[in-house]
């Protein structure tokens, strides 16, 4: 079962974000698969690195365009692009240390549940706002 299902209210009309919106939730959904299968420490590792670098380098693209436009709640996006990353670091490292952690939970709470309202608030605002 997908953490994520992709909903059309996802959708900022910006082509390039769209896409890559997908493509995280598509990663995202692997990495949780790959949980509920058993996947080996080092598969689990592989995969949280590739979403931290994935998000990383969505966000970089994002916060561009922001800037570029001069949109007026830049600082206010990127924070909660920071708060999302810190998070996913969090797991890293913990999953790093062999401290006991729930993954599967860890990346719903952090992941999805983010994902979900970023896109619909402040994603959906930008779009609105910047009009392209």
């Amino acid at each position: 079962m997908a953490l994520i299902t992709w909903r059309p209210e996802f959708e900022t009309g910006i082509p390039g974000v769209d896409h890559e919106h997908r493509e995280l939730v598509a990663l995202i959904n692997q990495l949780h698969a790959a949980l509920e299968a058993g996947a080996s420490k080092e598969e689990v590792a592989d995969f949280l690195g590739e979403v931290f670098a994935r998000i990383s380098a969505h966000f970089a693209l994002e916060e561009t365009i922001m800037r570029k436009h001069g949109y007026d709640e830049y600082a206010e996006h990127k924070a909660d692009h920071e708060k999302l990353l810190d998070d996913i670091r969090d797991i890293m490292d913990a999953h790093a240390a062999d401290a006991y952690f729930d993954y599967r939970d860890a990346l719903g709470t952090a992941v999805r549940d983010w994902f979900v309202e970023h896109f619909k608030t402040k994603d959906a605002r930008l779009h609105a706002k910047l009009g392209i």
